[in-house]
């Protein structure tokens, strides 16, 4: 059974998911999506999305890291495929799942749900192109405006020879408003030999367990949930492992923010570390009372060394870069 981060576009990041996967129990994570139109990319901009491929492709605790390609053009997708792979990361996922109306415009993620043929032809570009050694997956919904061509889509990402699909268990039209719709997975896998993943509104160890019932997939995908929990893998693997789980406290989700040094680098954003704060809070608002607190105090905070200082105090913590 696998824990899967998701990819969040502008949310889950080289730092988030270094800092997740500290918390362990995660075992893959896949990159924001890089956007492949009609060229093969500089490895520049793998090593940009991927920094892990700088240290054998994995996040700091070990946990392997997919780069995600999103595109509508096969075999240029498939050139970014096998350099991806090359680069060191494990397997390459493709996009058929944003439903962003500024990638869909460009015909990218969601839009290509409506065209079960063109996702066939680049999977199977795709698996073509990259080794076997290398696992092929997919990310998609279950449609676009509704459900009904939900077997294509399935059937379209099967037949190319993928490894794996990660089901959404919403259309696009959905977006990400409750619930999912786990039950409309388990029909699409019957009698397949595909890895379906399911994903979709688990928030908890008891949202897993249904969630794996509903859907009858072993494997999980994990997004929002995990950044409102950042220790629900590690929860998740303990309880299905029959052993007893202590939940980490406010305090220690605050001790790790400035343990992992996410406040150190904050690229050519010197506001870096002060944004993410700031939206990791909002989600972590829904599992700890304390964190709508803390947003309040720090929401017109601009300077990262602000709020790291906020979180010293609040942590009783003292760090070095």
């Amino acid at each position: 059974m696998k824990l899967i981060l998701a990819p969040m576009e502008g949310v889950v990041d080289f730092h988030m998911r270094e800092l997740l996967t500290d918390f362990g129990g995660f075992d893959l994570c896949v990159t924001e999506f890089v956007r492949v139109v009609d060229a093969l990319l500089p490895p520049r901009v793998f090593y940009r999305y991927c920094p892990e491929l700088n240290f054998s492709g994995k996040t700091k605790a070990g946990t392997p890291v997919r780069i995600q390609l999103l595109g509508q053009n096969a075999p240029i997708l498939a050139e970014n495929a096998v350099r991806a792979v090359e680069l060191g990361s494990y397997g390459v996922d493709l996009n058929f799942g944003c439903p962003a109306k500024t990638v869909n415009k460009s015909k990218g993620g969601a839009v290509l749900l409506k065209e079960p043929e063109q996702i066939y032809q680049i999977v199977k570009a795709v698996r073509d192109a990259v080794p076997d050694a290398h696992e092929v997956s997919a990310k998609v919904r279950l449609g676009f405006d509704d459900s009904s061509q939900s077997h294509e889509i399935f059937d379209a990402v099967n037949s190319a020879g993928a490894n794996s699909i990660a089901i959404h268990a919403r259309t696009k039209r959905d977006g990400y408003r409750p619930p999912a719709y786990w039950e409309k997975i388990k029909p699409l896998k019957e009698n397949k030999n595909i890895e379906v993943v399911a994903n979709g509104e688990v928030w908890n160890f008891e949202h897993y367990l249904l969630c794996q019932e509903r859907s009858g997939c072993e494997h999980v995908m994990l997004g929002r949930g995990a950044l409102a929990q950042p220790d629900l893998a590690a929860e998740i693997a303990a309880r299905r492992a029959s052993k007893s789980y202590t939940p980490i406290s406010w305090q220690q989700v605050l001790a790790h923010i400035v343990d992992s040094n996410m406040h150190c680098d904050g690229g050519n954003s010197e506001r870096y570390f002060a944004s993410r704060t700031k939206q990791w809070l909002a989600y972590l608002k829904l599992h700890y009372p304390e964190a709508e607190i803390f947003f309040e105090e720090i929401k017109r905070l601009k300077s990262s060394q602000e709020v790291l200082d906020k979180i010293l105090q609040a942590s009783n913590k003292v760090t070095t870069c």
